[in-house]
């Protein structure tokens, strides 16, 4: 079996999803990440607030909540 690469990686410091060391939504992997923007997942509070820190810096901070990047979207047919 080949092993497949983790499709979610912290944004700021690139470590994968269920790496030892991830945040996770009130300590659960099933829940999913406990910190995420638009652009994507965040491994801990260290690298959100990095994140939080460089995005007010851009003048691209976050202006409402971001959809949760694990919940599932319905597929819709145009």
């Amino acid at each position: 079996m080949l092993a497949r690469p983790d499709a979610y990686r912290c944004i700021e410091c690139g470590l994968p999803y269920r790496a030892t060391g991830f945040s996770y939504y009130h300590g659960d992997l099933g829940n999913g990440a406990a910190y995420w923007s638009e652009r994507g997942i965040l491994c801990s509070p260290r690298c959100s607030l990095a994140h939080h820190r460089k995005r007010a810096a851009e003048g691209t901070l976050q202006q409402g909540p971001a959809p949760d990047p694990f919940e599932v979207q319905p597929f819709s047919r145009r």
